[in-house]
């Protein structure tokens, strides 16, 4: 099977440099792995101790910092080298201050592994949340190098649990220690004969909780929001800006929007732009004017979006209307705002949580996301008390980072 494997990770390769020449995105992923070695035999020498944290994307990044940080303390004289997959997170944390290298992991042949685990030499190393690259785990039980999966989720209906998935369960042989984030995943992994598993929790609740400890202060929204309720539309899709911008044209409260798209080519930011009727302006073009004059303040630039959650009133989520699913809802939930997001977001824990805790709110179709947004608009008992439970949430959830520690 890993002979097979192997054979269609090389076509696979040869595939996406073919893709690259057509799709932007694929052109970041192919051209940012050609320098991977390079760069870390410039970075990383023979002599320095290594530490190795692997993600995915940003997300993955997000959750697996507050763990990143603790082990640089723990650990200060060795070196984090850190990989991302995607270019979606790559390219947006490159220039990252936690990790001593930050690159792409090469596409996972046996003579990749073989060579960045000989050029990075790792003591240890961390994979975050999930993917599990069986030539990069073989050869890192083969060097004898502790491995662990930190926030793990694991799922009844992933290939490892299946009649045909014994390759996919090998893999999991590598693991030194799971590191899940609730319950069902640890009785799954049980079920696999798997006993070195621990129920830690996420650690994006650390993550988010940390948030309130630093200056979220941005002058240029304090100045659109002018005192004034204000909602923060944050990660949209067209989907979710279809009802939203309805919303937004049509309704008379004394309100004020903020709308970070999940996308912000400038085609598509001119095309929502365009499609809204009250008084809009673009990041872009905030200077010298007087942002208090508008109604939509457009983010067409990324990471701010945290920091503009603190001055929302009321959240909406996007990506509740695709696959997926929602985004990050845990970010405006740390600030105390009520949240609203749509239908799809069974495949995150956190969500479901606090639908089920009516912290946040699904809908569905235009009448209901009026219908809320208005009752949030006029009613401040309710918003309160929905943020509430969204910041207590939070704050509950908390410790998974010093669980992981203490068991390393």
């Amino acid at each position: 099977m890993l002979f097979l494997y192997n054979i269609i990770i090389t076509l696979a390769d040869f595939l996406l440099k073919i893709i690259a020449l057509f799709n932007p995105k694929m052109k970041l992923f192919v051209a940012g792995r050609k320098t991977v070695f390079e760069t870390l035999s410039q970075k990383i020498k023979s002599s320095n101790k290594t530490i190795w944290f692997h993600a995915a994307s940003l997300g993955e990044y997000e959750q697996g910092l507050p763990v990143i940080e603790k082990i640089k303390e723990k650990f200060p004289s060795h070196k984090i080298v850190l990989t991302f997959f995607s270019p979606s997170g790559y390219e947006v944390r490159k220039n990252n201050t936690v990790a001593d290298a930050t690159v792409y992991l090469p596409m996972d042949t046996k003579r990749n592994a073989q060579k960045f685990l000989k050029l990075v030499h790792p003591e240890m190393a961390f994979f975050i949340k999930y993917e599990y690259w069986p030539n990069y785990l073989n050869q890192l039980k083969k060097e004898n190098t502790p491995t662990y999966l930190i926030s793990g989720i694991f799922r009844d209906n992933q290939m490892f649990f299946k009649w045909y998935g014994q390759f996919y369960r090998n893999a999991l042989n590598s693991f030194s220690y799971f590191f899940v984030q609730n319950e069902a995943s640890k009785k799954l992994l049980v079920q696999l004969g798997k006993t070195n598993v621990a129920v830690s929790g996420d650690t994006r609740f650390d993550r988010v909780a940390t948030i309130l400890e630093k200056d979220n202060t941005l002058d240029f929204i304090s100045e659109f929001k002018n005192d004034k309720l204000t909602i923060v539309i944050g990660s949209s899709w067209p989907k979710d800006e279809d009802l939203l911008i309805e919303y937004i044209n049509s309704t008379s409260q004394n309100v004020k929007f903020i709308i970070a798209p999940h996308n912000i080519k400038a085609e598509q930011i001119q095309q929502l732009k365009s499609r809204i009727t009250k008084k809009t302006v673009l990041f872009s073009e905030k200077e010298n004017k007087n942002l208090a004059e508008f109604d939509v303040f457009i983010i067409d630039t990324i990471g701010i979006l945290t920091k503009i959650y603190s001055y929302a009133d009321i959240a909406y989520v996007g990506g509740g209307f695709g696959n997926p699913g929602v985004h990050n809802i845990l970010e405006p939930a740390t600030f105390g705002v009520p949240i609203v997001i749509g239908p799809n977001f069974s495949h995150f824990a956190e969500a479901m949580a606090l639908v089920n805790l009516e912290g946040c709110i699904s809908i569905t179709k235009p009448n209901e996301l009026k219908t809320i947004f208005n009752t949030l608009i006029s009613d401040k008992t309710i918003r309160t008390e929905k943020g509430t439970i969204c910041k207590d949430f939070v704050s509950k959830n908390k410790g998974a980072t010093m669980a992981i520690l203490e068991n390393i």
